[in-house]
């Protein structure tokens, strides 16, 4: 046990560092890294999608890879956003790590690139642990995942400098408390902002873009208790 333990740590200390690398790379690049969790099914590509769109329209320079065990369906969807979108097929990895990132960024970011987003592997509970130099992390939950989500998975809500809840057009028929659901958050991430949002009903849009850009010209992002622990 002791062993599995200090050889986890000993890989997060890797990926931190490597984390480290990236993230003073790409800011001298002028490049914000936001980087999205949720469970799959959450319609973290549909907002994604639509957050690329106006973003584009606005004239932010924007790209996006998403990362998935296999197909290469949700690049195909997010490139109908019109910007740079690339696909990363694990192979079975349940999660993206910093260097991983790294490589696929190499040669591909278009220069002047201002956001890149990054959409992890649909999993809350490997990603969560891992930095990929992102200056903002987003865990999505759809009203239809119940309101214990953030109990059941701490390290990920917990670590979030932002939550958005998705798919709120249908909170009335998924018999959604949103009040529970925004104290378990709390519960395990005091302070943290949690935005609502609808694909198909307008709800939310361009909220993700402003936290985004806010971040990017330096305004302090959410300063989670655990990261504080963990550092």
């Amino acid at each position: 046990m002791c062993r599995v333990v200090d050889l986890q740590q000993a890989v997060l200390a890797k990926n931190a560092m490597a984390a480290q690398v990236l993230r003073t790379e790409l800011a001298a690049r002028g490049t914000t890294v936001v980087n999205l969790l949720s469970s799959p099914g959450s319609g973290k590509t549909a907002l994604l999608e639509r957050e690329l769109r106006l973003a584009r329209q606005r004239g932010v320079s924007t790209a996006a890879l998403t990362a998935d065990l296999a197909t290469e369906n949700d690049a195909q969807r997010l490139a109908r956003s019109e910007v740079p979108v690339k696909q990363v097929l694990t192979d079975g990895l349940c999660h993206l790590e910093a260097d991983m990132l790294a490589g696929h960024l190499h040669h591909w970011l278009p220069d002047g690139t201002r956001l890149l987003f990054v959409e992890n592997v649909g999993n809350l509970v490997c990603p969560a642990s891992y930095d990929l130099g992102e200056s903002l992390r987003v865990v999505l939950a759809s009203v239809t995942e119940g309101e214990d989500k953030p109990l059941k998975y701490p390290t990920a809500f917990g670590l979030a400098h932002l939550v958005i809840v998705t798919k709120t057009d249908l909170a009335e028929a998924a018999d959604f408390d949103e009040a529970a659901f925004r104290a378990h958050v709390q519960q395990v991430n005091p302070g943290v902002d949690v935005l609502l949002a609808s694909v198909r009903s307008g709800e939310g849009a361009g909220e993700l873009v402003d936290r985004a850009l806010a971040a990017a010209d330096g305004t302090p992002v959410h300063a989670p208790v655990m990261a504080r622990a963990h550092a």
